[in-house]
């Protein structure tokens, strides 16, 4: 059993910044170290041995063979999650799963908490969803395998925001790897980034982070206006804000298989539903990866129009959009990723102490993706989402 563990943390890889694998930021879990925090959650079954690690970056997790069975533990540093942070995600998915939304399972220890603090760690216990990990590999920016998978996730987050509407829990504190939406939900941009970067001294001490801020302000801007006069119709609402294919399991790998269960809610926060949609089409719709390699091909990232309809389809089919929603998401698509980028920016600041990663999500993220909304992103994709909002509305005029 030590030789496996050995091997898998000789070997265990995580995503990097540009897609390839690289060595983790975090050290893997080890079997000992698992024992110990099972002692504490006798329902969770005794472990036998770590059966994968996870590929995710910003924490350390596993699926673990126990005498019950399999189940996944993820460990974060308490200076990312601690447990009051944790808990506010735990709750959110046991609504979502008592209003028929599938979400794991959470094991809770003899105290009744589901977040366990261990020293510097945090970690949690989940049960293996139902449904197949179709996409385990998959990292965000990359596509759904086909347009009906596309159309299944559209269905899932709105399942999922039928379920929020009634989940009235306050937004979340500053903390990092959030996706909040504050600064492009004021109708002065330029004052709530200010307040943004006040609450995190990291970020707002980093003159080229300020910088690059000041920069994607600039660019946003005309999306921020075309906005503001629809903010006060998106109604606030707890969201998911990471919906890419690889935080969904799936009902059998055909291309028809249909989302079954919903995972990983470490960015949620209450924000609204075109929000999350928007971030939803950010993941999966964009071939980002391809504009971090070849900055100045901004022409050649594939946009996968296909998906993007059947996601809003299958959408539609269960919430349909209203026309202030329909209207608000093609700015809301070009500024739903700033807040992330920063977020992801205090992240490496504040926690991995890496001024050189921080400037790839303010550079490389954060200002490139504002530049190319401005220019090739534009014609491919806000523009045929301005069109798609237009003939709702002149179809709603006419009936």
């Amino acid at each position: 059993m030590t030789h496996v563990r050995n091997k898998l943390n000789d070997t265990a890889k995580a995503h990097g910044l540009d897609g390839s694998l690289v060595k983790p930021d975090w050290p893997p879990l080890t079997l000992d170290e698992i024992r110990a925090l099972l002692a504490k959650i006798p329902t969770a079954g005794i472990p036998i041995e770590i059966v994968s690690s996870s590929p995710r970056p910003f924490s350390a997790a596993c699926v673990v063979k126990t005498r019950h069975g399999n189940i996944f533990i993820k460990r974060h540093a308490r200076a990312v999650r601690d447990a009051e942070g944790l808990s506010e995600e735990h709750r959110f998915m046991q609504h979502l799963r008592a209003n028929h939304v599938e979400t794991p399972r959470i094991f809770a220890a003899g105290s009744g908490s589901s977040a366990i603090e261990t020293g510097e760690w945090t970690y949690e216990v989940h049960e293996i969803p139902s449904g197949l990990d179709l996409y385990e590999d998959a990292i965000s920016w990359t596509p759904f395998q086909s347009v009906e998978h596309a159309r299944s996730a559209g269905e899932m987050l709105a399942r999922l925001h039928l379920a929020a509407s009634n989940f009235n829990a306050p937004p979340r504190k500053p903390r990092p790897l959030v996706a909040s939406f504050s600064i492009f939900a004021s109708q002065d941009a330029r004052i709530a980034l200010k307040q943004y970067l006040a609450a995190r001294p990291e970020l707002n001490q980093h003159v080229p982070v300020r910088r690059d801020c000041e920069e994607a302000l600039y660019l946003l801007a005309p999306f921020h206006d075309e906005l503001k006069p629809l903010l006060s119709s998106l109604h606030p609402l707890w969201t998911h804000n990471d919906l890419h294919a690889s935080n969904l399991f799936w009902s059998d790998s055909s291309s028809s298989a249909r989302a079954t269960s919903v995972i990983d809610f470490g960015l949620a926060d209450r924000t609204n539903a075109v929000y999350d949609i928007a971030q939803a089409i950010e993941r999966n719709i964009v071939e980002w990866l391809v504009l971090m390699r070849n900055p100045e091909q901004g022409e050649t990232v594939p946009v996968h129009l296909d998906h993007l309809w059947a996601m809003l389809d299958g959408y539609e089919q269960l919430r349909p959009l209203n026309a202030a929603e329909s209207a608000a998401l093609a700015p809301m698509l070009a500024l739903s990723h700033a807040e992330f980028a920063l977020t992801e920016a205090d992240y490496f600041l504040s926690v991995l102490h890496s001024r050189e990663k921080a400037r790839v999500a303010t550079n490389d993220y954060l200002v490139k993706h504002a530049q190319w909304f401005c220019g090739p992103g534009r014609q491919r994709l806000i523009d045929p989402l301005r069109r798609w909002a237009e003939s709702r509305q002149s179809q709603a005029v006419r009936a």
